[in-house]
């Protein structure tokens, strides 16, 4: 059998955008109902599903999985912030999140918002 957290407790909301989003990155706040692409060391607010004609749908809980830069998250309770590259990174500054899962390989990092 297959471990899957796929699915697990997803929430999405659409924000209006005034930039380029691409699925799988973190975003924050920019503006009244309106997300951006984070800039290294922000704390983000979940993670970007998709984007078109000015929208994002943007996933605020559940499992999400992330591509990570720098030294690799660990397994369990790990503070994260955006690495301004459309991934994550390990900061003391960050938000602490749950990390179910590490990949080395493909420096992705399965985390629950």
């Amino acid at each position: 059998m297959k471990i899957s957290l796929k699915g697990y407790g997803e929430n999405t909301a659409t924000f209006k955008i005034n930039s380029a989003i691409t699925g799988g990155e973190p975003v924050c706040m920019e503006d009244n109902l309106t997300v951006k692409s984070c800039e290294a060391g922000d704390a983000f607010i979940g993670c970007a599903v998709n984007s078109k004609d000015g929208y994002a749908c943007v996933q605020l809980d559940g499992y999400a999985t992330f591509t990570y830069s720098g030294t690799a998250p660990e397994v369990g309770i790990c503070n994260l912030a955006a690495d301004g590259n459309g991934g994550v990174c390990v900061s003391e500054s960050g938000r602490q999140f749950i990390v179910t899962d590490v990949d080395t390989v493909s420096s992705t990092a399965g985390i629950i918002l």
